[in-house]
């Protein structure tokens, strides 16, 4: 890809974006519930709300309330924390400093880690996950921002010039320096950064001993199983008809990530989306929408996000690969499952 992700880390733009997993009763009418399960555990302790500009739940199971709740206000400066690092939408952020300047002496060590993970994804999926990006973004959202903009999309020169910007293997990236590798280059952090945050969260609640919880930043991670037994259940957002749940899944000691063109539209019509093609600029149009059950949700947001570009084939190999479990829509509604 990249592809920014899909859903945005955070998009504070008017376009529309919505949330593609569905895992609380509200928002997707599935509790979080192990299947067969009725009522919910007195020491699992839940906490909604809005993180990295989506909504967001923390589900702890502590035999002392006050611990988890101790832990709940924990995890969330942790998120704080790294939003600071990485929003693209904060100007003091780190990520803005680096793409106002072009290059960061003493980059925090999670905005190297984030982004040697990103160096690894793009090997992986052969430059189709690409975290510089961002010029096409400016590209498609600086032509829709302006009335009467022409639904064929951006002119063509405009699209080309802003791929020539993009390119991940043109960065140099180490503990001590972070340098893009040209003038109008930018990163975006929307196809990996919910993913790697919750990734962190669940660090820090294994190390304070938590052993059943569900941390859903954008992406969902479950630690073990749900405390009455069996695994957590989430759904899967029908990306035909949102809100609605199409499929039922189990996490047990995963995490799932859904990305979707969908999600993010430019223009009215929903022919261009927030799912950039790095090699010659245009959006998704392969799948609907992808989700991917992955050991961790740094890699479940990026692959689900990766897997709307390339040809089925492609996809296959990887997850076959590296033991995955991927959920596919087609552009016709069909679903398939690899």
């Amino acid at each position: 890809m990249n592809t920014l992700s899909s859903t945005s880390f955070p998009l504070r733009r008017r376009f529309s974006r919505r949330r593609f997993l569905g895992i609380t009763a509200a928002a997707a009418g599935l509790p979080l519930l192990p299947l067969g399960a009725t009522p919910p555990s007195p020491r699992l302790r839940v906490w909604t709300g809005t993180a990295l500009g989506a909504d967001s739940m923390l589900q702890i199971h502590h035999p002392k309330p006050e611990v988890a709740d101790r832990l709940i206000a924990a995890a969330l400066a942790e998120v704080q924390r790294l939003e600071a690092i990485m929003s693209l939408y904060r100007p003091d952020s780190a990520l803005s400093r680096l793409n106002r300047e072009g290059m960061l002496d003493d980059p925090p060590p999670d905005l190297v880690r984030v982004l040697a993970e990103s160096a690894r994804f793009h090997e992986l999926m052969g430059g189709m996950f690409d975290v510089t990006v961002q010029p096409l973004w400016e590209v498609y959202a600086d032509h829709f921002g302006k009335p009467n903009a022409d639904p064929a999309g951006p002119p063509p020169e405009a699209i080309a010039a802003a791929v020539r910007r993009v390119g991940q293997d043109r960065m140099d990236i180490s503990p001590s320096r972070i340098r893009l590798g040209g003038n109008g280059m930018g990163i975006t952090l929307n196809s990996i950064g919910q993913g790697y945050i919750t990734d962190r969260v669940v660090e820090l609640l294994r190390a304070n001993g938590i052993t059943h919880a569900l941390v859903d930043m954008g992406k969902a991670r479950a630690i073990g199983g749900h405390p009455l037994g069996g695994a957590w259940r989430v759904g899967l957002e029908d990306p035909n008809a949102p809100g609605r749940v199409a499929e039922e899944i189990e996490l047990l000691d995963q995490a799932v990530g859904t990305a979707g063109g969908y999600g993010t539209v430019f223009d009215p019509a929903g022919r261009f989306n927030h799912i950039f093609n790095p090699f010659d600029g245009s959006t998704s149009w392969r799948f609907k929408a992808v989700s991917v059950v992955s050991p961790t949700a740094t890699e479940a947001n990026v692959l689900s996000t990766a897997f709307t570009l390339v040809p089925r084939e492609q996809a296959e190999a990887v997850v076959r690969a590296r033991g995955l479990r991927a959920y596919f829509v087609q552009p016709d509604g069909t679903r398939f499952t690899l």
